[in-house]
This record gives structure tokens, sequence and C-alpha cells, in this order.
């Protein structure tokens, strides 16, 4: 770890700048002598108040549908540090409006940055409504070690009128809650859902990030999906975007009109650390009113929307930027500040990264220099995994790698990592789903479903947050658009390979009340032959009958007789998922013997053994009686 990031901690994470202007408060509301706090639109009982920061404007107006878009009606006063602010009698929610700036660069129209509802991206800002019927809403996020992950995109999720070309909605994510409820998942991760260019999108291109996708349903819909989702047991995690804003239908660009070095002006670096991947609009995180921006964001979503959690799409852009990978101290400043913010206001929820650096301190508590994440995604993982069943011949098959990829983890606890086989980054951009990659002139055949559900059968089992992408418990095939919606006919055709998911989900959360060392912090290698392709690891919490698990793989196309691995205690040890069973699929081969008894012998480096049977590209799943 470069001392530089070390040396973050000791950094002030809060701005050095941001402040909302210096309010006063009277006790009895009175448009004329009263300062509203906050920012954006904000309506109060005899009318709204506007406040906006453009440091460069030499005048400032608010103009909208409740002056007939007069931009002389409504002049905002200056507060200093920047800040404009007004109060409209006359504004009600619903009301479209726009700022509009006169600067010695020419006269702006712009969308409120603060705006949490538009009309569309290059639309107008609608003074949202505040307030929501959330009824007797106290869900509380599970615990890490008890979470499973399904990932979704609201447009292709499930589409039940795929020929409109529109996208889906939240609406239609309810109506499939009963599937997603049997087949055991207790997360909902949705990629982005703020406002974005066009109807169709995956999401990571934000052009207003206080706003809800219009195409989506836009903020009520938001929030009337997150409180039946809560209703229905599952917890909602949010993808959010602040490695970058846009680049397209981007009102922030130069929102003053401002700017150095042909860079984006006051939101934006204007050296070389605003250039990223996605275009020159990596946010200025060393000003204090762009910091607040994106903290105020951050912690909407889980006060105005009761989102469970944050995944923050790639944060190694936050605080890293060049070829050579050189750190954004502010960066990691501002990762360190909303994740304690969220710890101290929110407890309980979950704030996840996706860094892809295998890099620890993004973890590590802020006291010891980590950004104070709760996970990450792990790369570790998804990676020697997919390879592991992907390629096309069994001695291309590394155990090694797979052996190592179950073991890893960030620090000392195995549930700071989100493991899986399949997600958008992962099934786009040049890959597919899983059983396309396996055989792609068969991607519904044998091969196909023994190796995706082999590493599915890893994910469930190995130690770590597991996650799930739309559709993949039904062989969902060829690669992520956000124009495809999910084939729901595959859940009928494939209802075994369904019900195969189900099972290692039940196992995984413990729901038999015989597995539980798979939600234990403990995962252990036991067994690891290469030539054969074989492995077989124990996952247990405190150990003994009704907690130790012994999970078996065969990664080869081989059916293995009488094999011998080793088992933490003697006696009888049940067969909890035979994932060769021929009820998942007519393809496969159903072999196994069942449960087995370990005989003392010293094995493996454990004190029993005991002979299994094991079909082609399998996993078996064992643990005593409690």
């Amino acid at each position: 770890m470069a001392q530089s990031k070390k040396d973050k901690a000791a950094t002030d994470a809060k701005p050095k700048q941001a402040r909302a202007p210096a309010k006063t408060q009277q006790s009895t509301p009175d448009t004329a002598t009263t300062v509203h706090p906050g920012m954006g639109a904000i309506p109060h009982e005899n009318g709204v108040a506007f406040r906006v920061w453009a440091p460069n404007a030499s005048t400032v107006a608010v103009c909208g549908s409740f002056n007939n878009w007069d931009q002389a009606a409504h002049p905002l006063t200056s507060e200093g540090n920047g800040y404009w602010y007004g109060d409209v009698a006359e504004a009600k929610i619903g009301d479209e409006y726009r700022y509009f700036l006169n600067t010695p660069w020419g006269e702006l129209s712009r969308i409120d940055p603060y705006a949490r509802e538009v009309t569309n991206s290059v639309g107008n800002g609608v003074v949202h409504q505040p307030h929501f019927d959330w009824g007797d809403d106290q869900f509380q996020c599970p615990p890490w070690n008890e979470l499973v992950i399904y990932e979704m995109h609201v447009g292709t999720f499930y589409d039940p009128d795929p020929e409109n070309n529109l996208p889906a909605g939240f609406h239609d994510i309810t109506k499939q809650f009963g599937h997603l409820k049997k087949l055991g998942v207790n997360a909902l991760q949705l990629m982005p859902v703020a406002e974005f260019a066009g109807d169709h999108s995956w999401g990571y291109n934000p052009a207003h990030i206080f706003a809800v996708e219009t195409a989506y349903g836009g903020p009520k819909a938001f929030k009337e999906f997150v409180k039946q989702a809560h209703q229905n047991g599952f917890a909602v995690i949010l993808d959010v975007v602040y490695n970058h804003f846009g680049p397209s239908d981007l009102d922030l660009w130069r929102f003053d009109g401002w700017s150095e070095n042909d860079g984006g002006g006051i939101y934006f670096f204007q050296d070389d650390r605003r250039h990223t991947p996605w275009g020159a609009t990596r946010p200025d995180y060393g000003r204090g009113e762009v910091r607040q921006f994106i903290r105020d964001n951050a912690l909407m979503w889980l006060e105005d929307y009761h989102v469970d959690g944050l995944r923050m799409d790639m944060t190694v852009y936050i605080h890293k930027h060049g070829s050579g990978a050189a750190p954004i101290q502010e960066g990691w400043s501002l990762l360190q500040w909303i994740n304690r913010e969220i710890a101290e206001k929110f407890p309980g929820r979950i704030t996840i990264a996706e860094d892809l650096q295998q890099d620890a301190y993004v973890t590590k508590e802020e006291h010891e220099g980590g950004a104070g994440f709760s996970a990450q995604w792990s790369s570790s993982f998804v990676h020697p995994i997919r390879e592991a069943v992907i390629v096309a011949s069994d001695e291309w098959r590394s155990m090694a790698a797979v052996a190592t990829a179950i073991q890893f983890r960030y620090n000392i606890d195995s549930f700071e990592r989100i493991i899986y086989s399949e997600s958008h980054d992962e099934v786009a951009n040049g890959k597919a789903r899983v059983p396309q990659e396996i055989d792609g002139g068969d991607s519904k055949g044998f091969y196909a479903q023994k190796r995706s559900t082999l590493a599915a059968a890893m994910v469930f089992t190995a130690a770590g947050i597991p996650m799930l992408f739309q559709g993949q418990e039904f062989l969902e095939g060829e690669w992520f658009r956000d124009t495809v919606p999910v084939d729901w006919h595959n859940s009928g055709d494939f209802r075994g390979i369904v019900r195969l998911y189900r099972d290692l989900i039940h196992l995984r959360l413990n729901r038999p009340g015989k597995t539980r060392g798979l939600c234990g912090q403990h995962v252990h290698v036991t067994h690891c032959n290469d030539p054969y392709n074989m492995i077989a690891f124990r996952r247990w919490d405190v150990g003994g009958s009704g907690d130790d698990v012994v999970v078996v793989a065969n990664f080869s196309a081989e059916r293995r007789e009488n094999y011998r691995v080793g088992f933490p205690a003697e006696g009888e040890w049940k067969l909890r998922l035979n994932s060769d069973w021929q009820g998942y699929s007519t393809l496969f081969t159903g072999t196994s013997e069942g449960d087995v008894v370990a005989g003392p012998d010293d094995y493996d480096n454990l004190p029993a053994s005991a002979e299994v049977s094991i079909g082609p590209y399998s996993v078996l799943i064992f643990s005593q009686e409690p």
C-alpha cells in the first residue's frame, strides 16, 4: 500500500469550502423573512425557495411555469460564496423551472443541479413532492453474511411489452417478486437509475444525479418500488456513479460559463485529472461545493428513498488517475467521508465498491487509512472461476487458481467481498453470459448447463457475499444489452436449473438449519488434485455437527467413483445437495451414492475420510445432523 494513501486518513474528509449559507429559521414561516435551508427547489407552506451555486454568474433568476418563464420576474439574491437564493410564493409542487444566468460568457439557461425530478435529461426541473407515505417501513438490511444479491437492470429485467421500444419500469420488477422470493434472494441491486440521456442506457452516463430516470417511472415510482420491495423482504442496493458525470446531456458542463484549460467548469477538474475512460468529466473532488454535492446525493438515496445500500461504480477512478494510476487524495478522502457519514447516520446500511484492484484498503476502516467500504466486488474470484469453467479442455483448468479464489479474503473478514460469476460487466463489453462462453453453439446444452451451474455452486459455497445477475438462474444467453429484455420463457423451460439455484441459496442461508457453516467466516481448501480436477473445502462458523460443511467439486468431464476426501469428523455425513441430480436437468447423469460415513483416517490433514461418487462438472455438499 502506498504511503500516500495511508496518509489520507489524517486529512480532513469534510469539505473545506462547502456550506449551506447561514440561515435564520423563524418559528412562524414568513416568506418575506425566512431563509429556508437546503439546495435546489425547497417547497414550503408558503411557496418554494430556490438555491443554486453559481460563483461566476453576475445575476441569477429562476423562471418556470409559475411565471410564464419570465426571466426577469424572480431574480435570486447573492448570499455570498457563490450561492444564490430566492423565495417564490407563486411556485408550487409540480411546477417546471430552470435557472437563467447572466455571465461574462453569455446568457445561460440551466437545469437545477439538485433537481429531484426532471421532465427529461434535456428538459426542465420539476418542483418535487418531498412527502411520501412510507407506512410503517422499518425494514432492516440482513447482515452481510446472510445477504444474497440479485443484480438487475430496470429497463430489461422484466418487460411485458418488448415490442413498444420503451424500457420496462420500476413497477414491472414487482411483477416478478414472486419468482425472486421463491428463488430465495434477499437483496436487489439496481444498476443506476439517476436520469440519463435518452430512454435506453446501462445508467452509467448520469446527466442529473439527484433525479430518477423518467423512462423508469420517476421518483415516486422508485419510492413505491422500494416500499414494495421491503414489504416482500428484499433489501434494495442502488448503483451510483461518481467517477464521472455525463458526458452527454450534461447541464453541469461549464454551469456558470467559467472554465480553464478547456475544462468543464466549476463541477470538474480543470487539469489532467479530468480525464476518465468515459470523457473529461471527472468531478473536482477537491472543491468543497462539489464534495458536498456528491455527499448530499449519496445520503439522499438512503434518507429520501430508504435504499439499504449503495454500490459505487469504479471507485478506482475516484482515487486514482492516469496511466500510472497516480493517487487523487481528495477522491480518497471523499470516499472516507461518505462512508463515515453513512455508518454514523444509517447504521446497518451497506456500501460496496467496484474497485477491482484487490486493494484491501478499500474495505479497511478509516482509522487504519482505509476508505471504509463494507465490501467490494472481487475480481480475485470472478476471473479464475469463469476461466475454470469456460476453457474448453479439462487439462487447461487450474485447481490451484480455484483454491485461491475460494479462500481469498480482504483483511480478516470473508464478507468484505462480493463474489459472482456473472455481472453486468462480465456479460458484455466483448464477453457473454457464462453458458454462451462455454458453448456458443449450444448455450442450453449439457456442457453449458453443467459448467455454468458449477460456477454458481462455487459462488454459493465459497466465503463471501454471493451475487447473481438477472436471468442467470435460467441460463439467459448471449450478452447483456440495454435494449434486449430477459427472456422469461427460459424460467419455465429450465425450471430444474432454477430449482438448483434455489436449493443452493437455501443451503447458503442455512434455511434447513443444517448448513450454518456456509454463513460462517471460515473456509479452508483441504483437497486440491490438479491432474484429476478435483477440489474439496470445508466451511464453518464455530464448527461441529450442523455447522461444518464439506463441499466436493469435480471440474472434469469424468465421473469419479469411490473418490476419497477428508472430513473434519467421523460419522455419518448427509448429502444436502448433488448438483448432478436429474431432477435439475434430464441431461445430468445423476451420479452419487448419497450419504457417506467417514471413518477414522488422517486424510487431507483432517481426522476422518470417506469415499464419494460424483458426476462430471458437479458439486456435492455434505453436513452432519445438528
